[in-house]
């Protein structure tokens, strides 16, 4: 049995990770940098198979109910006339109640808030983080689940190892039914809609509310505007309201006004009626930007990466979450075939570098008409 596994990051990949390795017998500690958790931070999610046997793998195949079905897909033009029509069933989840639910199922003493890792040191049998407060720990094996900004990728990339920006951003929005404007709510609701236009464009879809529900009237909007910016415009829209130029996003409440004024002053000039009334109902609108990243490798020594720590692929490919469960259960099954950890993680390696790899390509091409 290895010793201790650290995963720095606390978010849905990580916990997916620990929760199967826990279950599998390991010593499995988390750390999240963020201080008061990560509840409320997620929006809504499109779920692929591999997340649906995530939760068939933990006996948890209730959450699935949890989901709001879109029973067809839609395509408006700039007046809100609906030019194309598809009957696509598609289930949309809450990433807060999928986060909630992997949470409960990790005994509180394994998962850890307030701890900012600030490095990675590879050593003898293991690696050491060091955190933010000064704390040191070391573990057998430390696996970078930080995501996009990881501090763990530079022990295993290098220092070089940062994700490309790739000319566009997204706005969001996660909007209380009940708040959504009928204009809105008779074209969207029920569909999973689309409108187009060069250089961008918007979808949007319902999920669930932030407590899980999914009756009518308790559920949220969730729409994503692609647009283009410049670097000296991003610079200028992740600006925060500190004054503060944020790497990669701005969390909802943290973008300044004026720049809140502008994006729904664009929706009104831009967008069907429809996804312009949407976009005006969200008081608090949050941005990230979109970057593309593929590693050199995913592991090195007694350090690992995965999820968007490992690669960093475009939201067009709806796949974050599922290359994320799809990460968790290779560095699993990896782990209990055989008792020599360097070989477990080189064939965690080989069974998920291919894969990641082609989810970034896949992006690429996808966000052609946007780059």
């Amino acid at each position: 049995m290895a010793g201790k596994i650290l995963i720095v990051g606390g978010s849905v990949g990580g916990l997916f990770a620990a929760v199967l390795l826990e279950r599998a017998g390991f010593d499995v500690v988390v750390t999240e940098r963020s201080v008061h958790g990560l509840e409320g931070r997620g929006a809504g999610i499109v779920a692929q198979h591999e997340v649906f046997d995530m939760l068939r793998e933990v006996g948890i195949e209730h959450v699935a109910r949890f989901g709001v079905t879109a029973q067809e897909r839609i395509y408006l033009d700039r007046k809100g006339t609906i030019i194309h029509r598809q009957h696509m069933p598609q289930t949309q989840f809450s990433w807060d109640v999928l986060f909630r639910t992997f949470r409960d199922l990790l005994p509180g003493p394994r998962y850890h808030l307030d701890r900012r890792a600030m490095e990675v040191m590879p050593e003898a049998g293991g690696a050491r983080v060091i955190y933010a407060d000064g704390r040191e720990e070391h573990a057998e094996l430390v696996i970078g689940a930080d995501g996009i900004g990881s501090v763990v990728r530079e022990a295993v990339a290098g220092p070089d190892s940062r994700p490309r920006y790739v000319g566009y951003a997204i706005w969001r929005g996660l909007v209380p039914e009940e708040r959504v404007p009928k204009i809105a709510a008779d074209q969207l609701f029920e569909r999973f809609s689309f409108f187009e236009m060069s250089g961008s464009h918007i979808l949007g879809y319902l999920v669930p509310g932030a407590d899980g529900s999914i009756a009518e009237g308790r559920r949220r909007y969730n729409w994503v505007w692609y647009r283009r910016f410049t670097p000296a415009e991003l610079d200028e829209v992740l600006t925060d309201i500190d004054g503060e130029r944020r790497p990669f996003s701005l969390a909802p409440g943290r973008v300044r006004p004026e720049m809140i004024s502008v994006m729904r002053a664009d929706a009104d000039q831009l967008l069907p009626p429809s996804f312009a009334a949407a976009v005006a109902a969200e008081s608090r609108p949050f941005i990230h930007a979109v970057y593309d990243y593929v590693p050199p490798r995913m592991v090195a020594g007694r350090v690992a990466l995965m999820g968007d720590a490992a690669f960093v692929a475009r939201p067009h490919t709806a796949m974050g979450v599922a290359k994320a469960a799809g990460d968790a259960f290779a560095l699993r099954d990896a782990m209990v075939s055989t008792s020599d950890m360097d070989k477990a993680l080189m064939a965690y390696e080989a069974a998920r570098a291919p894969v990641g790899a082609n989810i970034v390509a896949y992006g690429q091409r996808l966000g052609r008409s946007l780059a």
